[in-house]
């Protein structure tokens, strides 16, 4: 065995606290039954307490030397090892009864993109947890109001309850990064349908926070130039970490109101 284990490379980390894999594990202990996808299982830390807590387990790896270790660490995956970009992968092969649940210690610098993937199969992800940086946790799970709010808030809110779970100190990773890790965990809501069109809706998000300093009528002013008096409106003097959720999705309508020809 010793001789396929991977290798430690540049830029990773790996965790050293079973405690914390753990801990991750069990974020998706209601959801026993469902398919889950572990991504970037590495050298299993994780995927060792999913087996245990009999999900039905299938990961997804990128790295060819950390596949041959976990096909010898865990035969009982034999077949549900995919050697894959999971960015790149079509989640629906996965799910069982249109749901499945997606978790992992995920790489720092794609763990945005990894949820913007997992956006794009809301109606089938009903749970997608794990570990990140911890800025980016706590701007998935931020309020309006807060500095950390912002499109990943927005964006992932309106489809998704958040909960930040616990965060995880960099000593219990070898070698300890330089910045610490946030575990969140990502509950599907009721929402079918935002009532507007969803690519608008996150352009109308994107666009207001490209500009965050500004206010909205100054940040959205090229999206009203068929109606600027609408901008005459108080909610164009806030600044974008201001509105809540409903309240975008009340903006974007307005904005899609502009354009009839517009299907949701």
């Amino acid at each position: 065995m010793r001789n396929v284990r991977p290798k430690k490379s540049l830029g990773q980390h790996f965790l050293t606290d079973l405690s914390i894999a753990e801990r991750i594990a069990a974020t998706l202990d209601p959801y026993r039954g469902t398919p889950v996808l572990e991504v970037g299982p590495g050298m299993g830390v994780l995927t060792q307490f999913l087996a245990e807590r009999g999900h039905d387990l299938t990961v997804v790896e990128l790295d060819r030397e950390s596949v041959a270790y976990l096909h010898h660490r865990f035969p009982q995956l034999d077949g549900r090892i995919i050697e894959a970009d999971f960015l790149g992968l079509p989640l629906d092969r996965f799910a069982r009864d249109a749901k499945l649940c997606v978790i992992g210690n995920y790489p720092y610098n794609i763990s945005s993109q990894i949820f913007f993937h997992v956006l794009e199969y809301r109606n089938l992800v009903a749970c997608c947890s794990g570990m990140l940086q911890k800025e980016v946790a706590e701007r998935i799970a931020a309020k309006p109001g807060s500095k950390t709010y912002g499109i990943l808030s927005v964006l992932i809110q309106a489809w998704y309850d958040v909960e930040y779970c616990f965060t995880v100190e960099p000593h219990v990773f070898n070698p300890p990064p330089k910045v610490k890790s946030g575990v969140v965990k990502l509950t599907r809501n009721d929402v079918t349908d935002l009532g507007c069109d969803h690519r608008l809706f996150r352009s109308v998000v994107k666009t207001a926070f490209g500009q965050r300093r500004k206010t909205l009528r100054n940040s959205l002013r090229p999206l009203f130039a068929a109606k600027p008096e609408l901008l005459a409106d108080d909610i164009f003097g806030k600044r974008p970490e201001q509105l809540s959720v409903a309240q975008f999705i009340e903006l974007t309508r307005t904005v899609q109101s502009l354009q009839p020809s517009m299907e949701k």
